[in-house]
């Protein structure tokens, strides 16, 4: 993937805390979405369709975000495993960077209980992308 994926996400009052600005887990979310966008997108299947988990995810977080901003995210893969499918992310509000953050999904199989390979259509779309 030479260029990010990027989706704008509206900040929501129900994000904010006590500090007046989006809750530190609601970040979490936003990633969230920015992959729901990011497979059905570029990979053409939705997120609640494919067979899918979270193994991590962390996020640094380097200036807040208050209600009214538009939050975009930029999602980058960092290279595929047999399974795995690394993400990384820039989430800005209002275009100034807020934080960035690392997620890896594997494929896995739910009948099995294990991962699985990650399907080629997969690979060839987002190295299309």
């Amino acid at each position: 993937m030479d260029d990010p994926f990027v989706t704008t996400i509206q900040v929501r009052f129900k994000d904010i805390d006590a500090m007046d600005h989006v809750n530190s887990a609601v970040y979490f979310t936003y990633l969230e979405q920015a992959r729901a966008a990011f497979y059905d997108e570029v990979i053409g299947e939705r997120l609640d369709h494919v067979d899918t988990v979270i193994v991590s995810q962390e996020l640094t977080y380097h200036a807040p975000v208050e209600l009214g901003a538009e939050v975009r995210v930029e999602l980058t893969i960092d290279g595929m495993g047999e399974s795995s499918l690394p993400m990384s992310y820039e989430v800005y509000g209002d275009g100034e960077l807020a934080a960035t953050g690392e997620s890896v999904q594997v494929a896995y199989d739910r009948e099995a209980g294990t991962s699985t390979p990650i399907p080629e259509v997969w690979r060839e779309r987002i190295e299309s992308y």
